[in-house]
C-alpha cells in the first residue's frame, strides 16, 4: 500500500516537472521605423539562468508556421528562439508571385534588411532569459541569404546555420571581419542553389579568415526542411525528412561547440 502511494506521488511529481518544462511561446508585435512587424518567441521556462538567443529568419513565404516551428525546436534544444519578420505584419503567403513581391520589396534597400535584422536582435536580447553576449541565427532560403549577408558584414553573432540558403554572390569581405562560426546546409539536388555559387562564397569567406563549413545532402532539393514544400507545386522544392534531421543535428552540434567556446 505504502509502495503504491509512493509510486503515485512520484508519478505526480514527474508529471508536474514535465509540465513545468513545457516550451512556452509568445507572439510579439514590434516595429522597424514605420513598419509594423510580428515575431514569435519560444523558450523553455524550466531552464535556469540566461541562455543563448537564436534568431530564425524565414523562407520566402514570410514568418509562417515553418519559421515558428524552428523557434520551438531551438527552445527544446536549450536556446531562446525568435522567429523574426523581414516583410511586415501579415505578409505571409503560399503563392510564389506574392513571395517574389515581398522579397523584392524587402531587399531593394540593404539598409532596410539590416535594420529589420537589428530590430529583431534588439528585441531578442531584451528578453530576460537571453544572454545578450551569445546570439546566433538560423536562416532558411531567403532567410539563409539574409543570415549569411549579416555574418559577412561583420554582425556580432556567435554562430550561424543556414538551410537551403539562397547563397549570396561572391564579394570581398574585410579579412577578420566575419565573427560568426558558419555552417551551410545545402541540397545536392537543389537547382536553385548551384554548387559553384556555394563554393565561391565559401572560398571568399575562408580567404577572409572565417570559420565556415558546408554539408551537402546529395538527394535533397530546395526547401528540404519544410514539410509543406511540395504544396508550392514546384519541382525544385521537396521535403526530405532525412536531410532535415541530419542538418538540424549537425547545426545543433555546431551551436553547442560555438556557444561553449
Amino acid at each position: 500500500m505504502h509502495g503504491t502511494k509512493w509510486m503515485a506521488a512520484a508519478f505526480l511529481a514527474l508529471a508536474g516537472a514535465t509540465a513545468r518544462a513545457e516550451v512556452k511561446t509568445k507572439v510579439i508585435d514590434y516595429s522597424q521605423g514605420d513598419t509594423a512587424l510580428q515575431g514569435f518567441l519560444a523558450w523553455d521556462d524550466a531552464a535556469k539562468g540566461k541562455r543563448p538567443g537564436v534568431l530564425v529568419i524565414h523562407e520566402a513565404w514570410g514568418e509562417n508556421q515553418h519559421a515558428r516551428d524552428q523557434a520551438v525546436r531551438l527552445a527544446k534544444a536549450g536556446y531562446v528562439g525568435f522567429a523574426l519578420d523581414m516583410y511586415g505584419k501579415g505578409k505571409v503567403t503560399t503563392h510564389l508571385e506574392d513571395a517574389k513581391a515581398f522579397m523584392a520589396e524587402a531587399s531593394k534597400d540593404p539598409a532596410v534588411i539590416r535594420a529589420r535584422f537589428e530590430a529583431a536582435r534588439k528585441l531578442l536580447e531584451g528578453q530576460p532569459q537571453v544572454d545578450r553576449k551569445r546570439i546566433g541565427a538560423v536562416g532558411y532560403c531567403f532567410g539563409g541569404n539574409v543570415a549569411l549577408n549579416m555574418a559577412r558584414a561583420g554582425e556580432d553573432l556567435t554562430a550561424v546555420a543556414t538551410f537551403h540558403a539562397a547563397v549570396p554572390s561572391a564579394d570581398q569581405p574585410v579579412s577578420g571581419k566575419v565573427k560568426a562560426r558558419i555552417l551551410i546546409n545545402t541540397g545536392g539536388a537543389d537547382p536553385l542553389v548551384p554548387k559553384s555559387q556555394v563554393d565561391a562564397f565559401v572560398k571568399e569567406l575562408k580567404d577572409a579568415g572565417a570559420n565556415i563549413s558546408v554539408i551537402t545532402y546529395p538527394n535533397a532539393k530546395h526547401s528540404f526542411t519544410n514539410p509543406d514544400a511540395a504544396k508550392a507545386g514546384m519541382d525544385a522544392l521537396a521535403y526530405d525528412a532525412d536531410a532535415d534531421r541530419k542538418s538540424w543535428d549537425a547545426s545543433m552540434k555546431m551551436f553547442r561547440e560555438a556557444f561553449k567556446g
